[in-house]
């Protein structure tokens, strides 16, 4: 019984995961630029950075 219960663990945790990424905005997308404008700059990663100078800035 406690294969099945990690088991089903396992699917739940997969399963949220699936759904909480997919609510993400799309890189490049206004709602994502504006996403990160409102993001404090010292955590930003080093490929949100680029990503936002690409799709935001330099159009």
């Amino acid at each position: 019984m406690p294969t099945f219960l990690r088991m089903v663990k396992l699917l739940l945790v997969a399963t949220l995961v699936h759904l909480v990424s997919a609510c993400a905005p799309k890189v490049g997308s206004p709602e994502w630029c504006k996403s990160i404008e409102e993001k404090p700059k010292g955590e930003l990663t080093m490929n949100e950075a680029k990503d936002y100078a690409k799709h935001c800035v330099f159009k």
